[in-house]
């Protein structure tokens, strides 16, 4: 009877066995991640061979070196352009006689770097450009002279130098009568008095364009 007892609860080998290798197909631990049928069939997403983060990362590449090859290709063309310098015309009508008064007029010096000077003789244009390092002087009404304010040159009112390092008086302008009766000013000649030289501002009757008289 004992016998019987004891089979009875002993466990049978041949059917414990089904369970144990059942139980040894289970995966412990983290599975891998790839794209196989296996990692599908666990239940774990495969990674995609490109995400956003990559795609932006390309867009960003991309239109840099876009950026790059198109300010190349914009200098490259550039170097065969050729430099042009626009200047303002040297030729130019400033109005007529009747319209300036006795002494200095310096409403055109930011247009054409010019002074119109008038005395009682005769009317002539100055170029206003200092002739020693070619700075614009100031006019100065006050003290009737013309102040360089970078070396202190100073000229008189019909642009003569008597102080500072300016080593000759300031040009003048080719000045004519226009055929419709305005002062034609043209900066393209120049009239200068060459240091140690005797001034030929003045000579003849003003045909020679140096300056105007009769107007």
């Amino acid at each position: 009877m004992a016998e019987l007892e004891t089979s009875k609860v002993t466990p049978n080998p041949e059917v414990a066995k089904p369970a144990a290798k059942a139980d040894a197909t289970k995966y412990v631990g983290t599975p891998a991640v790839g794209t196989s049928k296996a990692a599908a069939a666990a239940g774990v997403a495969g990674t995609a061979p490109s995400t956003e983060i990559d795609r932006r990362r390309r867009r960003f590449v991309w239109t840099m070196v876009a950026g790059f090859l198109t300010a190349w290709f914009l200098a490259f063309f550039r170097f065969f352009l050729p430099r042009t310098l626009f200047e303002p015309n040297s030729l130019f009508k400033i109005g007529y006689p009747s319209e300036f008064a006795l002494g200095v007029d310096t409403k055109f010096q930011q247009k054409f770097r010019i002074w119109v000077d008038r005395t009682p003789d005769r009317l002539f244009v100055i170029y206003a450009r200092c002739t020693h390092l070619g700075c614009t002087p100031d006019w100065k009404p006050s003290e009737n002279k013309f102040k360089c304010p970078c070396h202190g040159s100073g000229y008189d009112s019909e642009g003569i130098n008597f102080e500072g390092p300016a080593p000759r008086p300031m040009d003048r302008a080719h000045v004519q009568l226009a055929p419709d009766g305005q002062i034609l000013v043209d900066t393209s000649k120049l009239y200068s008095w060459p240091k140690g030289q005797p001034s030929h501002f003045n000579d003849g009757d003003g045909t020679n364009g140096a300056f105007l008289t009769g107007v």
